[in-house]
């Protein structure tokens, strides 16, 4: 028969595979989305770690951020 209760020839195992689909499309998207996973770090910090780290003096510190700030 057609009509098993609920549902028609399968169709319950139709929306689970669909929301299975639909539920690693989400988690798994290289695609930035807002507020979720990590935020893409500016130059600027970029820099900042790099001083933090000690690999650039003061000096150069100072002057790559005055850089970066003017642009």
């Amino acid at each position: 028969m057609w009509f098993d209760g609920h549902h028609y020839w399968g169709m319950h195992w139709i929306w689970w595979i669909l929301w299975i689909i639909f539920l690693i499309w989400i988690f798994a998207t290289p695609w930035d989305v807002p507020g979720q996973r990590t935020k893409k770090e500016t130059p600027l910090d970029i820099l900042k770690k790099r001083y933090a780290a000690g690999e650039i003096n003061s000096e150069e510190f100072e002057a790559r951020k005055k850089n970066l700030l003017k642009k």
